[in-house]
């Protein structure tokens, strides 16, 4: 348990290194008129802000390599690849992070999957089946992120699909991927065992 305590106080420790960059890039965009980025910076606080508030209001605490994963994530795409305009220094970027999306969401699908199993008094589930909702749930949210992409796009008059199916699909293909390098060390850590 110390370890655990110590990987919550390096993810809470991130956190706040996370924010103060964000409040830094607020002061330093808005100095030289760039509001856009201050916008973008305080999205940033926001989602951070989302994000532990739905920990705190589920009364879930996510195991520490899970949190430090979603903070990582929300690092890469939005702080580096739109705050840090990385997407025109790093080819391929967006796809990276749509195979990360599907590893990371894999996870988060088992997490909730035990969640739902000890919150209705289930003694356990085979693991087969965490594996295969989990493999499922992250391939349903790229889905989903793509639909809610399409939708403020259209809304909104964006271009975060490039007006591109084929965009569409590679992405929702590299989130799938992902997913299925989790469920290959899945497999590969229950043969270890």
């Amino acid at each position: 348990m110390p370890d655990n305590d110590r990987n919550h106080r390096l993810n809470v420790a991130f956190e706040i290194v996370l924010y103060v960059i964000c409040g830094v890039s607020i002061i330093y965009f808005g100095m030289i008129g760039a509001y856009g980025k201050c916008f973008q910076a305080g999205l940033i606080i926001i989602v951070l802000l989302l994000f532990r508030g739905l920990i705190t209001w589920t009364k879930s605490e996510l195991p520490p390599l899970l949190r430090f994963s979603v903070l990582i994530f929300i690092v890469i795409t939005m702080m580096l690849a739109n705050l840090f305009n990385l997407y025109a220094v790093i080819p391929y970027l967006d796809k990276i992070e749509h195979l990360m999306s599907g590893f990371i969401l894999f996870f988060v699908g088992q997490f909730l999957l035990s969640k739902m199993v000890k919150r209705n008094g289930l003694s356990s589930l085979p693991s087969n089946i965490f594996i295969w909702f989990s493999f499922y749930f992250s391939v349903a949210m790229a889905g989903v992120w793509e639909i809610y992409e399409f939708t403020v796009d259209h809304i909104f008059g964006l271009v975060s699909q490039n007006g591109s199916l084929t965009d569409t699909m590679i992405d929702i293909i590299c989130g799938t991927v992902g997913a299925v390098g989790a469920v290959m060390y899945q497999f590969y850590n229950k043969r270890r065992v």
